[in-house]
């Protein structure tokens, strides 16, 4: 092969690259709800190898967290005192999805943090993991006043975010945590969590398994062998999909 048809290839290559850069780009503002594409978005669009450290998911998770902003999309922005991101490894096959930031997590800008913080956190470590080997987010991102449930408008405007965030991670297995969670990954406000939890379900592809939210466990620790048991039929799925 002649060094100008090397050449060639390669420039076709790196041309394709750019497009595929570019693709990206365009879902993800689409996703966020952008009908014209921000200027600053440009500087994205590399022609060397630097592209590649761009669109990595860690990369990806910071330009959401930036697009998200100091966010006044919903009432919920009014009261609070963090917005409460997520936190964890950007390339987990396990994704933990909570409901709502409490007081704790408000005041410290991180997920699970105060008592059902820690119960979870002896979950991931019972389970083999360490926090940092997961992904850990919430459906809204920030608290409500009371820790009341977040309301309907409040979970559409917000939950564009948590759905961007699942698409970059690709987890293989999320585990849904307490009933809004599960509802609203499965689509059906009207499913009961004593009917739901320890089944799979189907997200977008992704193993999906609700199980009661830590908080609940500690009012109620008598169910906290429930949520083992959910947590091991996650293992062995987890352990059955190489990759």
């Amino acid at each position: 092969m002649s060094n100008e048809l090397i050449v060639k290839k390669k420039e076709i290559k790196a041309t394709e690259k750019i497009v595929e850069n570019i693709k990206s780009i365009l879902e993800f503002y689409g996703a966020l709800g952008f009908e014209m594409l921000p200027i600053k978005c440009l500087s994205l669009v590399k022609t060397n190898d630097q592209s590649d450290k761009l669109f990595d998911k860690g990369s990806l998770l910071k330009y959401l967290r930036k697009e998200i902003g100091d966010c006044n999309r919903c009432r919920l922005s009014k009261g609070r005192t963090n917005i409460v991101f997520g936190e964890g490894n950007p390339d987990a096959r396990l994704m933990f999805i909570g409901e709502a930031p409490g007081r704790e997590e408000d005041l410290q800008g991180r997920p699970f943090v105060g008592d059902a913080g820690r119960l979870l956190t002896r979950l991931i470590e019972k389970m083999g993991y360490k926090r940092k080997d997961v992904y850990i987010a919430n459906i809204v991102k920030c608290r409500p006043p009371m820790n009341r449930d977040p309301e309907k408008d409040e979970i559409e405007i917000c939950k564009v975010f948590v759905e961007k965030q699942i698409e970059i991670i690709k987890p293989v297995v999320i585990i849904s945590l307490g009933r809004i969670s599960a509802q609203t990954l499965i689509g059906n406000d009207r499913l009961k969590m004593t009917s739901i939890r320890g089944n799979f379900f189907d997200y977008k592809g992704i193993h999906l398994m609700p199980t009661f939210h830590p908080a609940y466990l500690l009012r109620n620790p008598k169910d906290k062998w429930l949520t083992w048991s959910d947590a091991q039929k996650v293992l062995e799925r987890l352990k059955g999909i190489k990759g």
